[in-house]
């Protein structure tokens, strides 16, 4: 089974027994097949899992077969989980600390419906009001460990759209095919860096290339890993040998456009330096420059978010559908909800 939490993340869980530290990641399995997503921090996936059990009095892997819900007049106020969680799994979270169960704990499950409140139309801070488990999602519990189990849930829960891919927000959008003018494959180092530089040639330029060619890929170990310098010239991009290359550039024909994209790990997005550098560097360039920084995930753009440079694109591999723009000559509005 997949570990969701390891024994070195969360002092709290390394702290509990063999037993809890199972029922915990078998119950972010369960989440994550109900389409909850999990890539929240070790201590915050440990607290949603703890609640979760405790709205559905599971205290321990035999407790799935009898989960209690929202039917059975069970329902338990945000102290009680407290007390819940403190007494059966080990925890000593302050009994203050209350108002985290509600906007923390039971945020995700909340909104995508999987713990119901017990009388939804209270006032937010209603301290009467408990919280139960979805009678839907529990018959499904009760099935848990069965053969198939989780292509069952998939088709029982066919015609809701997960929360995971709700707050991911994918867009139907037309892809084009990357080309390599020579035809061949391109074979990356390990390494996060290059992770992302692969995602950038086949997530991004297929998205937002309009039919672009690579015509430089830069990488760890080979500064040169692909280059087409003869298009490059017909283009009069500045001398290749320069060490202010960014990792991948590709050419839009269609568009006349030249993405000079950097792929950010450790260092180095598109800051007012840089965009200055290489706008001098691309000033006798016959196309027309498109600057992009990549990251791998949102957390490493928060790291980097104060350097980027105005009028330039920000594009994130785990969310890949979307782009953030610096500003620049584009106009404000509204956007179809759809």
């Amino acid at each position: 089974m997949k570990q969701y939490i390891n024994l070195d993340e969360s002092k709290t869980f390394a702290e509990k027994p063999n037993d809890v530290q199972q029922l915990i990641n078998i119950t972010l399995s369960i989440l994550e097949s109900f389409g909850i997503p999990t890539e929240g921090t070790p201590r915050r996936l440990e607290r949603m899992a703890l609640a979760f059990l405790a709205c559905g009095d599971i205290k321990d892997k035999n407790d799935f077969s009898k989960v209690r819900d929202l039917n059975s007049g069970y329902a338990l106020k945000t102290r009680e989980i407290i007390n819940y969680v403190n007494k059966h799994f080990y925890e000593k979270i302050s009994s203050g600390s209350y108002d985290d169960i509600r906007r923390k704990d039971l945020k995700l499950l909340t909104i995508a419906e999987i713990v119901l409140q017990s009388s939804p139309n209270s006032a937010t801070n209603d301290s009467t009001r408990g919280y139960s488990i979805n009678p839907t999602y529990a018959e499904l519990i009760r099935s848990y460990g069965i053969t198939n189990w989780e292509t069952m849930v998939s088709e029982r829960l066919k015609n809701s759209e997960p929360l995971s891919r709700k707050l991911k927000r994918e867009r139907t959008i037309r892809k084009v095919i990357v080309t390599l003018p020579s035809g061949g494959e391109l074979s990356f180092s390990a390494g996060e860096h290059n992770d992302l530089q692969k995602a950038i040639i086949e997530e991004f330029l297929p998205r937002y290339g309009y039919g672009a060619e690579v015509l430089y890929v830069g990488d760890t170990s080979d500064k040169y890993l692909y280059l087409e310098a003869e298009r490059l010239k017909e283009l009069n991009f500045f001398e290749i040998s320069h060490d202010e290359l960014p990792d991948v550039i590709a050419y839009s024909k269609d568009k006349n456009w030249l993405y000079l994209i950097e792929a950010v790990h450790s260092s180095g997005p598109i800051s007012e330096i840089r965009l200055l550098q290489l706008h001098q560097l691309t000033e006798k360039c016959t196309a027309e420059i498109i600057y992009v920084t990549a990251f791998l995930n949102r957390q490493k753009f928060r790291q980097f978010v104060a350097d980027i440079a105005w009028e330039t694109e920000v594009w994130i591999a785990d969310n890949s559908d979307h782009l953030i723009h610096f500003n620049g000559d584009k106009f404000l509005g509204p956007y179809n909800k759809r």
